[in-house]
């Protein structure tokens, strides 16, 4: 049976939120195929930044597919089906893991749970809305293929994370992915995270193709976030359910993602970090349009 916080605990909420004006920043996270390694970097991208003392969440949105807590060698108590399912709070389905970063498991049972009715969805923007001020930055797991609700959840967040590797059919999805999001949101900063490649050389070559053929066919320029090399030592860290940044902090993986969260936060990449997020405003306004 689940333990429901008590009214202390959710009275201490209501105080501090009364005391909080700024908003996490909201981070779709995409790939245009599945099998790039999307959720294996922003978990550990997130626990990177969580020791750089950023209060971050991990929302898993790949229904039936989700693997968060898998990485982390987890079992969850519960997941964003369940709440809606049950109708259940959502400080009351949020997981601890590893670095004091939290997660949300996508659990399974509905095939598609963007397909929701009005109810369901004024729901998620309630109970959204309860924790929007309790972090630093929420970063939304998605699937490989989105639907027309789905892309809305993305449409809607502050910036977009696309992780693609250096294979050609991984490229081209990539692209397809920048482009299909471009044309209902031409104001949605893309970042480009190039995972698994042999060389520097490589993935600064993927990097300026993918550059170039956004800026000339779309006129959108994409932001490098970083490359992520090829390391045996991930594989090994996916089989022992322990996310690689704490299996080896030293392997060339490691050591890589580490340079990104700090560049990341960092001046030169991420100026505006402490501004408000639009997310509730701005995902309201995309699912009204889709219904109407």
């Amino acid at each position: 049976m689940m333990m429901f916080n008590d009214q202390a605990a959710n009275l201490r909420r209501q105080m501090k939120k009364r005391h909080q004006t700024k908003q996490a920043k909201t981070i779709s996270v995409v790939s245009g195929k599945g099998g790039v390694g999307k959720s294996n970097f922003i978990l550990n991208f997130a626990i990177k930044l969580s020791e750089r003392q950023q209060s971050v969440l991990i929302l898993d949105l790949d229904i039936g597919m989700g693997n968060i807590d898998i990485l982390l060698g987890l079992q969850a108590k519960y997941s964003i089906v369940q709440m809606y399912e049950n109708k259940w709070p959502i400080h009351d389905i949020i997981e601890k893991g590893p670095n004091s970063i939290s997660y949300i498991a996508a659990g399974s049972g509905l095939s598609e749970i963007f397909n929701q009715d009005d109810s369901m969805f004024d729901y998620f923007l309630e109970q959204f809305s309860e924790i929007i001020n309790e972090y630093d930055y929420i970063f939304f797991d998605m699937g490989a293929g989105v639907t027309d609700v789905s892309l809305s959840y993305i449409l809607a967040t502050d910036e977009c994370f696309v992780v693609t590797t250096p294979e050609p059919t991984a490229m081209m999805d990539a692209y397809s992915m920048i482009k299909h999001i471009d044309q209902y949101n031409q104001e949605l900063p893309f970042y480009l995270l190039i995972n698994r490649v042999d060389s520097t050389k490589e993935g600064k070559l993927v990097i300026n193709r993918l550059q170039k053929v956004s800026e000339q066919f779309l006129a959108k320029s994409l932001t490098a976030l970083g490359l992520v090399p090829f390391d045996k030592k991930v594989s090994k860290a996916v089989i022992a359910q322990v996310p690689f940044t704490l299996y080896d902090p030293a392997t060339k993986a490691s050591r890589a993602v580490d340079q990104i969260a700090r560049q990341y936060l960092s001046d030169t990449i991420n100026l505006d970090k402490k501004r408000s997020s639009l997310f509730i405003h701005k995902l309201k306004s995309y699912i009204t349009d889709n219904r109407s």
